[in-house]
């Protein structure tokens, strides 16, 4: 029998109405989950249930994923289970995912898995979900995956998933490079190979303070000034392949003598390019003039790297070869 240790966090997943404001709130415990799941008892599996916290995904903070990444650490040292599922709000599964993947240190397997319908509703989707989840934790052909999110049956990879769509329950899509893999019947069916990773980092929240300055049509850059006293590092989600107007190109020439300033697309799918275009403000100037290029990391991935550098002491130099690994 294998062990699943499952860390439950709150979410669509976890709501039911409030009585007060007639609105769905994250009430329900790990175990009233479980309850609501047909057949988990028919998969042979051990399941190991932790309350870690109950608050909407977008209230989920830097001090909640580092402690949830050292509570699966430190559970995993101790040999107490061979996979782990994690339940949240969806709002933020492609972020924890992202981050609980960079400070992953085992072979077993993460799976952070949530609802886009909640249990109030027609069909809700988080029951079929968590079964998803649990057969996947306990599959061998998932070792050494990282971290991953599985939704509406298929298996995506924590640095290629996207939440794509506010309200289906087909939302989580990976652009670019398709899901990992698939459950039906009980089993995982692989149609990619596993990830390369890079090595653990250890999971802090403090440290840092890493804004997001998204570019948008008639930028003058007069906003941008404002970031340069505060923030201790800066991710771009600019144009296309990594494209900004030229009158932000002096505040980012000077904000990255003084921090480090990436790079990042707003599209949403693709890499950020490093030679291809050569105007003022295009992805070759910018790097040229300190930017650092975010590869095919999301803006919201970026920042959390970034964050985890900068938390770290990490040099510029090193933060610029660590995101080279995420080019692709």
């Amino acid at each position: 029998m294998r062990t699943v240790a499952i860390y439950s966090l709150g979410g669509t997943i976890a709501m039911t109405t409030d009585p007060d404001t007639g609105g769905v709130v994250p009430a329900l415990s790990a175990h009233d989950l479980l309850a609501t799941v047909p057949g988990l008892d028919a998969l042979d599996i051990n399941l190991r249930v932790h309350d870690f916290c109950r608050v909407p995904g977008a209230s989920l903070t830097f001090e909640n994923l580092a402690s949830l990444s050292e509570a699966i650490n430190a559970m995993l040292d101790g040999g107490e289970a061979d996979g782990v599922v994690v339940t949240q709000g969806t709002d933020t599964i492609e972020e924890t995912a992202f981050f609980l993947d960079l400070c992953h240190a085992h072979e077993a397997p993460v799976i952070v898995t949530g609802a886009m319908r909640n249990p109030t509703m027609a069909g809700p989707d988080g029951p079929g979900n968590l079964y998803a989840a649990v057969v996947a934790a306990a599959d061998l052909r998932l070792r050494e995956s990282g971290c991953l999110v599985v939704m509406g049956d298929e298996i995506h990879v924590a640095r290629h998933v996207r939440k794509s769509h506010t309200t289906s329950p087909a939302a989580f899509t990976s652009p670019g490079a398709g899901p990992l893999g698939r459950i039906a019947e009980d089993r995982v069916h692989l149609v990619g190979r596993l990830p390369d990773r890079p090595a653990p980092m250890k999971p802090l929240a403090q440290g840092a303070r890493v804004g997001l300055y998204t570019v948008s049509l008639g930028d003058d850059g007069a906003l941008l000034g404002r970031w340069a006293d505060a923030c201790d590092g800066l991710v771009v989600a600019a144009f296309g392949v990594g494209h900004v107007p030229q009158q932000l190109v002096d505040a980012l020439e000077q904000l990255a003598t003084r921090v480090p300033v990436v790079l990042a697309s707003r599209i949403g799918s693709g890499p950020v390019l490093t030679h291809t275009y050569g105007f003022a403000g295009s992805e070759a100037d910018l790097i040229k003039r300190g930017l650092i290029p975010a590869g095919s990391l999301s803006p919201y991935q970026a920042r959390l790297l970034l964050h985890q550098l900068i938390a770290h002491g990490t040099e510029r130099d090193a933060i610029a070869a660590t995101f080279t690994m995420f080019a692709n």
